[in-house]
C-alpha cells in the first residue's frame, strides 16, 4: 500500500533481528523462562489474558516475553492468535456463589457470614513495614476463612432480603441468550451483557480513568465496595453428543460487587444498586473499576441524566478496545506522503494569500484586515 517506504523486506527482518537482540538484553544474564512470568508476574498475565480474551496463562506469560514487556503488545498478540483456534460451542454460565474465596474483602460490613480474609494483597505494604517474625505470625489469619463448601453469602444478598438492594432479576425478566462480541459487530443500544463482555477486556487503565471519574461527580454514583472475591471456579460445557455438562477445569477470577445509592423515583423507592465485575485472575484493580463504570452506564434504567464521558456507552465501549485504540494511534507512524503533501500545499497557498493580503494593507489595523479577509 506504501509504495513509497524502501527497504522492503530486508529492512523488515533487519529491524525484527535488531529488535530481538536488544529485547534479550545482557546474554550474560539468564533469559527469563516464560514459567517464571507466569509465576511470578501473575497480576500482569492476568491483565494480558482479560484484555486477550483468553485463559491461557502460559501463552500470557510468553506474550510478554515477547512483546517485551509491552502490556498492549502482548495483549495484540494473544488476541490475534486466538482467533486461529477452533470453536466447539460455549460453556455453562460459571456460578461464582460457589467459589471458595482465597481473598474476601468488603467495606460496607465488618462482620461478614464467612469472614473477611485478606489472601495475598498489596493493600497495606505501602504502610506497613513487618520483620519475618510479624509476615508469619500474621499469615494465618490472611489465610482464615471457613471450610471448604461452607456457604458465604454475598453482601447484595443479605442487603436484597431486606429489599434495600434492587433485584438481581427483576420480576418479569426476560434473560436472552447475549451476543459474542468476538463474532458479531458491536451495535448500539448494547445489553447490559454485552457491555459487560465489552468492560471485561478493555484496557485497565481507560476504565480506570473513568471509574475515578465517576467518583469525583461526573457520574451520579456514591460506591461502596460490597465485595471483592478472589478464587477459583469451575467451568462446565454441555456436549450436545452427552446431552450433560462435562467439566473442564477450574480458573482463577476476580469478582467485584459495588454498591452504589439511588434515591429512588415515582415508581421505584429508595433502595441500593448495583455495579458488577468479573474478570481473570487476580486483577482486583480492574474488577472495580469495571464495576463503577458498569453502573455508570445504567443510568438509563434508573432515569437518569446522562451528563458524563462514563455514562456515555457509545463513547466508553468504542474507547475502551486498547487494541483498537493503539492501531489506530500507532498508524500515525506509517508513511502518510500524500496525505501532508496535500496539507503542506494548501498551507503554503493560505500562508501566500495572508501575506498578499498584509502587504495589499500595510497600514490596516487587525480589525480592518480581519473585514477586509
Amino acid at each position: 500500500m506504501y509504495v513509497a517506504v524502501k527497504g522492503g523486506e530486508r529492512a523488515i527482518a533487519n529491524a525484527h533481528a535488531l529488535l530481538a537482540k536488544e529485547g534479550r538484553g545482557d546474554e550474560q544474564v539468564p533469559a527469563i523462562p516464560h514459567e517464571a512470568v507466569a509465576g511470578q508476574l501473575a497480576v500482569l498475565v492476568a491483565r494480558v489474558m482479560n484484555e486477550g480474551s483468553l485463559y491461557d496463562r502460559e501463552l500470557a506469560a510468553r506474550a510478554v516475553l515477547q512483546a517485551q514487556g509491552d502490556v498492549l503488545e502482548a495483549v495484540t498478540l494473544v488476541r490475534s492468535y486466538r482467533t486461529t483456534l477452533p470453536r466447539f460451542g460455549y460453556t455453562l454460565p460459571v456460578d461464582t456463589a460457589r467459589l471458595q474465596p482465597q481473598r474476601r474483602v468488603s467495606a460496607t460490613f465488618k462482620d461478614l457470614p464467612g469472614g473477611q480474609q485478606l489472601g495475598a494483597t498489596f493493600d497495606y505494604t505501602h504502610r506497613l513495614f513487618a520483620g519475618r517474625g510479624v509476615e508469619e505470625a500474621a499469615l494465618g489469619d490472611a489465610a482464615g476463612g471457613t471450610a471448604d463448601g461452607e456457604a458465604m453469602p454475598r453482601v447484595a444478598d443479605l442487603l436484597g432480603a431486606e429489599s434495600l438492594m434492587e433485584p438481581e432479576r427483576p420480576e418479569g425478566f426476560d434473560d436472552p441468550e447475549p451476543a459474542d462480541l468476538t463474532r458479531e459487530p458491536t451495535l448500539f443500544p448494547m445489553s447490559r451483557a454485552e457491555r459487560l463482555q465489552a468492560l471485561a477486556r478493555g484496557d485497565e487503565g481507560f476504565l480506570l480513568g473513568l471509574a475515578y471519574s465517576t467518583q469525583r461527580g461526573f457520574g451520579r454514583t456514591h460506591p461502596f465496595a460490597g465485595e471483592i472475591r478472589v478464587g477459583e471456579v469451575e467451568v462446565e460445557f454441555e456436549a450436545p453428543e452427552l446431552g450433560f455438562a462435562v467439566p473442564l477445569g477450574r480458573i482463577e477470577v476476580t469478582e467485584c460487587h459495588m454498591i452504589n445509592q439511588f434515591t429512588g423515583n415515582d415508581e421505584t423507592p429508595a433502595q441500593f444498586t448495583r455495579g458488577y465485575g468479573l474478570v481473570f485472575g487476580r486483577a482486583e484493580r480492574k474488577a472495580m473499576s469495571m464495576s463503577l463504570v458498569d453502573r455508570a452506564l445504567r443510568a438509563d434504567e434508573f432515569g437518569e441524566r446522562i451528563v458524563a464521558p462514563a455514562q456515555d456507552e457509545e463513547f466508553v465501549i468504542h474507547h475502551a478496545d486498547n487494541v483498537e485504540a493503539t492501531g489506530f494511534v500507532e498508524h500515525l507512524k506509517l508513511p502518510h506522503y500524500v496525505d501532508f503533501q496535500a496539507e503542506l500545499g494548501l498551507v503554503r497557498r493560505l500562508n501566500a494569500e495572508f501575506r498578499e493580503r498584509v502587504e495589499a494593507a500595510p497600514e490596516a489595523g487587525p480589525q480592518e484586515m480581519e473585514t477586509q479577509a
